[in-house]
């Protein structure tokens, strides 16, 4: 006989409190994050650029939408349109506003209770920094060894001139001479070639050397002028990874263990979540300093199971052992979830605009144990291929005609008002994938085991084709609620294994249609149903 779950389930339209007090939510052990790339994102004075007040203009749709965090991608002074090349760590640049917005922003999110982490991008400058502009002059700088010179004999003898190609970068050359002909002379005057920098990304961008003890104070000073000073929350750290090079790990990971120390002294609680791609057990050291670093392989692990409409990759057992390699190095590590980023193919184009299987997507992202990150436009399907600038378009509030905050700095290639339904079209469409990433966010905010990003994922027993089942839990002695996702387009019968014999009730549904009997839930196509 079916179970009685009108008052317990909560339908697809219900609401829930989305919002804890911004002193909990920075700490990023609860919530959603949201990434924005300031330049895309929305324009308040029609330069068609996008602006720090145009960020500030949108909190309360960031708010309604119920992310506890906003990712800013850099906005300090560079020469790029990315301004991953920073030419002055204790400013804004021009195009996005001045450090008074800046400082509006914050205090407006925070009034919101959103949180505000920024891009600190420690790896390396840009060529124009002060730094290397003084390093450049000669080896007898005092900032000389603020970076990593070699001269092209020792390059050889040491084989390091080339590099494998990897996820992260497609330099295979890393070694750059300095622009201009009054370097190369002084050189010449001493009858020896000039030395080369060492540029992992590209010539524009030095590696900075974190052998030399001025460069890791005066980085941590970057880090107190911006938690204290300025006010963020915290920070995502580009290229993690690689402050050493690999056969020099180890030193990566004492170096973030003391940046952490550095943070929680200046703030307590400050958020840091850290941009490594490598293997779990490679990935784990990172959590002595690092709250949390992104989980890439997930990724790519979600992508593929939704294209499949089956869990070939056996999503859960791989979640379980890479949280069981974290554990052994931090218990309170911060598992940061995602579908796509700034660096990614959208997930919209992954997944070929299929909204329906964007769907299923969010159902995981939103569900699994973890802290989500939502990369800008996601949540409307907007579509990206690479080359970067691809990736990274401008956001469809409205149609052309009525978006007078939709940045123009350059035209959209993959989304556009024909090719992605813009956000005003979605909002009042209880069906549109914005509802279904709004009302999955609302819920997960409300609920004391969804929302908590350091509960543990657990196995159930249940396996069937087509469907994702799992547990989470707060405690090893506290309450447990299943997850019940169907990957297929058809209704599938689940049926508990001995080890869901607790479960009595559906309380939520991404999709009408689901039920409840004594030993199994009926869940529809594309459905995801959170059982209690």
């Amino acid at each position: 006989m079916q179970s009685d779950i009108s008052d317990t389930k909560t339908k697809a339209g219900d609401p829930s409190p989305s919002h804890l007090p911004v002193n909990q939510i920075r700490t990023g052990c609860t919530g959603v994050h949201y990434e924005i790339f300031v330049r895309s994102f929305a324009d308040s004075n029609g330069d068609g650029i996008g602006d720090l007040n145009g960020v500030t203009s949108k909190l309360d749709y960031l708010k309604d939408l119920g992310v506890s965090a906003i990712w800013l991608m850099p906005v300090s002074p560079s020469p790029t349109y990315h301004k991953y090349d920073v030419t002055d760590y204790y400013g804004i640049d021009p195009e996005y506003g001045t450090m008074d917005d800046f400082r509006r922003l914050i205090a407006e999110a925070h009034q919101r209770g959103i949180g505000v982490i920024i891009d600190l991008v420690l790896h390396h400058t840009s060529i124009h920094h002060p730094w290397f502009q003084e390093a450049s002059k000669g080896p007898d700088n005092p900032y000389r060894q603020y970076y990593h010179w070699l001269r092209p004999d020792e390059i050889k003898r040491r084989k390091l001139a080339t590099r494998d190609i990897t996820a992260d970068s497609g330099e295979k050359s890393p070694w750059h001479s300095v622009r201009g002909d009054t370097y190369r002379n002084r050189y010449a005057g001493a009858g020896e070639p000039p030395e080369k920098y060492y540029g992992m990304f590209w010539s524009g961008m030095p590696d900075l050397n974190f052998d030399h003890r001025p460069v890791r104070e005066a980085v941590f000073n970057i880090a107190r002028y911006w938690l204290n000073e300025i006010g963020v929350d915290g920070f995502r750290l580009d290229a993690a990874r690689h402050l050493y090079r690999e056969a020099e790990e180890p030193k990566n990971h004492e170096f973030w263990q003391e940046f952490g120390r550095v943070v929680e002294s200046a703030k307590p609680n400050a958020y840091t979540v850290g941009e490594v791609w490598t293997r779990p057990e490679r990935i784990a050291p990172y959590f002595r300093g690092l709250k949390a670093n992104f989980n890439f392989d997930l990724q790519l692990m979600i992508a593929e199971i939704v294209k499949q409409e089956d869990d070939t990759e056996d999503l859960v057992e791989f979640l379980i052992y890479v949280h069981s390699t974290f554990s052994t190095v931090n218990p309170e590590f911060i598992d940061a979830l995602l579908l796509s980023n700034h660096d990614q193919n959208r997930i919209g184009s992954v997944l070929k605009g299929n909204v329906t299987h964007l769907k299923v997507a969010a159902n995981l992202l939103l569900t699994l144990s973890g802290l989500p990150y939502m990369y800008y436009g996601e949540e409307i399907g907007m579509l990206g291929m690479k080359p970067d600038e691809h990736i990274r378009e401008p956001f469809l509030w409205d149609v052309r005609a009525n978006d007078t905050q939709r940045t123009c700095w350059r035209r959209g290639k993959y989304s556009t008002s024909q090719t992605v339904r813009p956000l005003a079209q979605q909002q009042n469409d209880p069906d549109s994938l914005f509802n279904q990433y709004k009302r999955l966010i609302h819920y997960r905010n409300g609920h004391p085991i969804l929302n908590n990003n350091l509960s543990r994922l657990l196995p159930s027993g249940i396996r069937q084709k087509g469907i994702v089942a799992f547990m989470r839990q707060n405690s090893a002695s506290g309450p447990c609620v299943l997850i019940v996702h169907n990957l297929t387009g058809k209704p599938i019968d689940v049926v508990f294994s001995p080890g869901e014999s607790w479960c009595r009730c559906i309380m939520f549904e991404t999709v009408p249609g689901s039920s409840f009997t004594g030993d199994r839930v009926i869940v529809p196509g594309y459905g995801c149903v959170v059982v209690e």
